[in-house]
């Protein structure tokens, strides 16, 4: 296990194009028309920053549009209103930018959940990050009145790299609220139902303050509104199964899976939201649900998409496969020209305060440096040196670019890079 330390300067390189991009006597970092002062957190890198507004989710025929359509196409055609409208509103632009509070406080994120660490995250400053997950607008929809919604947008995360992990993706959600009278209004003697109880014990099945009739009904529309989604995605006969988990911010959790290609894989995670949470936005007399699920994920099984980093591809080749009239068309994609790969390693010893290094910040100066051209990183051997205790850390690039072949002498250049910039920012000791 690689630990991480106390968070670190800001690399060289990304405090002067901070000085650059904000002005003379100004240190910020421009996003979206706004300027955001830098702390000792900043850790947003410019190839990040230049993906924030590309809103892939947005762009009309784009796969993950397409899958986002799909989804609220489903919702609209499943559950209406009483005047025959839609009941569930959708909302896809609201900005990515965050306080730490919305992302992580507003969802009862305790201060010292691994989630909020520094090196998981895309920090502006401490008290302003990138979102790493939808939910962080769950309170401002529902304070704003709301009791049915579909949210999607970008998320950051600093991640392993590979062909399914990408340093942004994208989520979808869904919230649903019920007053007392809507949940109990088709059970018999519902009447004689009531939302919440006396404080009682917490117990796996229910919170303290909820009736377990009350329980029962929500996570029973829960499974039911899920399970006909997937369905829907997947063709009804697709196996599904579900498995209690936990979330800070929902009780009872759940997560489903669904067979696909003989393996169990996991499509999305839900659960009765913490009465707490309903509270604190003004909706103290309702009780709810809400789900979330990853749209790459989804995308890349359901279309056939074999590599993470093709949804930013700007090729047309890729782009006008998706391309259709209606979104419930079953797309498969046809693979492009697949490129040869390059392989090159890195070893090197870690400073004497091995707690200091993250391999996730190995991982990022390796994207800040070589872009989408890494398509993954693997640890090759971890070594302890038996006298010293010195310990060094071998990783494998492999280095493929999904639209052109890539030169020897291009690698070369990029991987010295990313071996002086290891060096002077990671403070390890080359082992090349």
């Amino acid at each position: 296990m690689i630990l991480r330390g106390p968070p670190r300067p800001p690399w060289p390189h990304l405090a002067a194009w901070r000085r650059r991009s904000s002005g003379p006597g100004r240190e910020g970092l421009p996003v979206l028309g706004r300027v955001y002062p830098c702390d000792d957190f900043t850790n947003v890198t410019p190839k990040i920053l230049a993906k924030v507004g590309r809103d892939l989710h947005n762009q009309r025929h784009h796969p993950l549009w397409l899958l986002k359509e799909r989804i609220k196409t489903h919702f609209y055609s499943a559950h209406a209103a009483r005047s025959g409208n839609p009941l569930f509103s959708a909302h896809d632009n609201l900005s990515p930018v965050v306080t730490t509070e919305q992302n992580f406080d507003s969802l009862l994120i305790p201060s010292g959940h691994p989630s909020r660490k520094r090196g998981d995250n895309y920090y502006l400053n401490r008290n302003t990050m990138l979102r790493s997950h939808t939910s962080a607008h769950q309170r401002e929809l529902v304070s704003g009145g709301l009791d049915a919604f579909l949210l999607a947008g970008d998320v950051y995360r600093r991640d392993e790299i590979d062909a399914s992990h990408y340093p942004v993706f994208h989520q979808m959600e869904g919230v649903r609220l019920f007053s007392e009278r809507q949940l109990f209004s088709g059970v018999t003697n519902g009447q004689d139902l009531r939302l919440f109880e006396e404080p009682v014990r917490r117990t796996p099945q229910k919170q303290q303050v909820h009736s377990l009739e009350a329980v029962k009904l929500l996570e029973s529309h829960l499974k039911g509104t899920l399970s006909a989604l997937v369905g829907d995605l997947f063709g009804e006969g697709v196996e599904m199964r579900w498995l209690e988990c936990y979330f800070p911010f929902t009780h009872p959790s759940f997560e489903m899976e669904v067979r696909y290609n003989g393996d169990w894989m996991e499509v999305l995670g839900c659960g009765i939201m913490e009465q707490q949470l309903l509270n604190s936005a003004g909706a103290a007399d309702k009780v709810g649900w809400a789900f979330g699920l990853g749209l790459e994920r989804l995308a890349m099984v359901l279309y056939d998409i074999p590599d993470i980093r093709l949804f930013w591809s700007r090729d047309q080749r890729f782009l006008e496969q998706f391309r259709v009239d209606d979104v419930r068309r079953p797309v498969r994609f046809q693979a492009l020209s697949k490129y040869p790969p390059l392989r090159n390693d890195i070893s090197f010893w870690l400073p004497a305060d091995q707690g200091a290094f993250h391999a996730n910040d190995f991982y990022e100066l390796v994207r800040a440096v070589a872009g989408d051209l890494v398509e993954e990183v693997t640890l090759l051997d971890d070594f302890t040196h038996p006298t010293s205790g010195r310990r060094s850390l071998c990783f494998r690039l492999l280095y493929r670019h999904t639209e052109r072949t890539l030169s020897q002498q291009e690698v070369r250049r990029v991987h010295g890079q990313i071996q002086r910039r290891a060096q002077t920012q990671l403070g390890v000791e080359g082992r090349y």
